[in-house]
C-alpha cells in the first residue's frame, strides 16, 4: 500500500472538525475521542488528496459530504472499543449475512437455499481483520477498519470487500492467479483501493452534477441570444476575441468585457438556484462545483444551441 501523506488540518477548519463530531454523534459508552475522530478525517482527506491539501473550502466540502457515523464506527471499532464493536455484530452481522448468501448464491456456489455454510464462512471470515488481531511490525494491532474512508457507506464498503474476498476464493480453486491480500506489514493493498473503485467518492456526486448541468442549462437558455452567441464563438468555435468582435460588429475589448460580464451572471445565478431551489448548504455548493472541475461532461454545445 502506498504510504499516505498525513495531513494536519489548518486552524480554520476546526469548525468544520467541530461539525462533524457532532454530526457523528458516536454514543457516550464509546471511548472514541474527538481527536481520533479527527486523525480518522485526516487519513481520510489524505487518501483523497494525495498530491497534498487543497483549498480549505474543498476539504470543508469534502469532509461534511462523509459517512459520518459510520466513520465513528469504524474508527471506534479499530481503536479497540468493545462497546463499538458489540455494537458493530449487532447491527452489522445479520446484513453481512444476508449480503454474504447473496454473493454466494450469484457465484454458484451454494447448492441450494438450505445450504449457508459457505455464505456464513465467507461473512465470519472478516471479522479477524476487521477486530485487527493481526499485529504490524511495531506490534500494535492492525484493524481492518483503518482503511474506511467514510467516502460509502460502511455497508457498501463491506458488500464490496465480500464480493472481492469471493472472487478471490474461486481464483484460488480454479489454480488461478489471486489479488493479494497481505495483511502484514503495511499490506491491505486491494484493501486499500477497493473503497476507490467499488462506490463513488461521494455517494451523492452524481445528484450533485445532475442538479448543477440543470441549473448551468437554464442559465444558460435565459440569457440574451447575443451574449449566447457570444459564449458560443468563444468556447465552442473557439474563435479569438478578434474575431468574435469582426463577426459581432464590436471592439475586442468589449467582447472580453462582455464575456467577463456573462461568466460572472451565469456563476450568479447557477449558485442562486443551487441555493434556494435546490436547498444546498454552502458546504456542498463548494463540493458540487468541485467534482465539476474534476470530471464533468456537460455538452455545452447543445447547451448554446438554439434558432435564435
Amino acid at each position: 500500500m502506498p504510504a499516505e501523506k498525513f495531513i494536519g488540518f489548518s486552524s480554520t477548519l476546526s469548525a468544520v472538525v467541530v461539525r462533524c463530531w457532532q454530526k457523528a454523534a458516536s454514543p457516550a459508552d464509546w471511548s472514541l475521542t474527538r481527536e481520533q475522530f479527527q486523525r480518522a478525517l485526516e487519513r481520510s482527506a489524505a487518501h483523497r488528496f494525495p498530491g497534498g491539501q487543497p483549498d480549505d473550502r474543498i476539504v470543508a466540502g469534502y469532509l461534511e459530504s462523509l459517512n459520518l457515523s459510520d466513520l465513528a464506527l469504524a474508527s471506534a471499532c479499530s481503536a479497540g472499543d468493545n462497546a463499538a464493536w458489540e455494537f458493530f455484530i449487532q447491527h452489522y452481522r445479520p446484513e453481512l449475512y444476508r449480503a454474504a448468501r447473496a454473493i454466494v448464491a450469484k457465484s454458484g456456489a451454494a447448492r441450494s437455499a438450505t445450504d449457508e455454510p459457505a455464505a456464513r464462512d465467507l461473512a465470519d471470515s472478516l471479522y479477524g481483520e476487521l477486530y485487527g488481531l493481526r499485529e504490524s511490525p511495531d506490534g500494535s494491532r492492525r484493524s481492518l477498519f483503518s482503511y474506511f474512508h467514510g467516502r460509502s457507506k460502511l455497508t457498501t464498503w463491506l458488500h464490496a470487500i465480500l464480493a472481492q474476498r469471493q472472487i478471490d476464493q474461486i481464483r484460488r480453486t480454479q489454480k488461478t492467479d489471486s489479488i493479494d491480500y497481505d495483511f502484514s506489514g503495511d499490506g491491505l493493498r486491494a484493501v486499500d483501493a477497493l473503497e476507490s473503485k467499488t462506490a463513488p467518492l461521494d455517494p451523492e456526486r452524481n445528484a450533485y452534477l445532475a442538479m448543477l448541468q440543470a441549473c448551468l442549462a437554464a442559465a444558460l437558455a435565459d440569457l440574451v441570444p447575443r451574449d449566447r452567441l457570444r459564449l458560443a464563438y468563444y468556447y465552442v468555435e473557439e474563435l479569438t476575441l478578434a474575431q468574435i468582435g469582426k463577426l459581432l460588429g464590436e471592439h475586442e475589448a468589449t467582447v472580453s468585457r462582455k464575456l467577463d460580464r456573462t461568466r460572472a451572471d451565469l456563476r450568479r445565478c447557477v449558485e442562486e438556484a443551487l441555493r434556494i431551489e435546490k436547498k444546498l448548504s454552502e458546504a456542498q455548493l463548494r463540493l458540487c462545483f468541485e467534482y465539476a472541475r474534476e470530471e464533468w461532461p456537460f455538452d455545452l454545445t447543445r447547451a448554446l444551441s438554439a434558432d435564435d
